[in-house]
């Protein structure tokens, strides 16, 4: 007793036997979607996971799409959001009231602290949850 082993695990993919995101002492560990998009002009996807498409609703107003729909609409999501002028270096994420939050996507707005929804040069969003 009192001796420990350490051991080295190199995998270049772990799966879930039963699908889904692999757990560890029943937590996932990665999260079960991603994504990194232009919000300005023609939307642009900059890198995904388990996303299929962000749509365009209106001027700093988006839905990003799961390619694989979430269990319920508990999951996490948590984001960021780049605008660059002289004023406001940054940019602030969230929903508003008419925004939907699905099982299969999520809206949301981007906009600065001093005015309603603006177009974001970069948005990234994390989303935690079960499928």
């Amino acid at each position: 007793m009192g001796d420990y082993l350490m051991s080295l695990i190199k995998a270049n993919d772990i799966q879930n036997a039963s699908g889904g995101i692999p757990t560890v002492k029943s937590q996932q560990l990665i999260p079960t979607a991603w994504v990194v998009f232009n919000g300005t002009g023609t939307v642009a996807v900059i890198g995904s996971e388990n996303v299929s498409s962000i749509t365009d609703n209106a001027v700093g107003r988006y839905t990003v799409n799961f390619s694989t729909a979430f269990a319920n609409t508990n999951y996490c999501a948590t984001a960021n959001a780049r605008y660059v002028n002289n004023s406001w270096p940054w940019a602030c994420v969230g929903m508003s009231s008419d925004d939907a939050k699905t099982t299969s996507a999520m809206k949301f707005g981007t906009s600065l602290p001093t005015q309603y929804f603006l177009d974001s040069p970069e948005v990234g969003l994390t989303f935690m949850g079960g499928q």
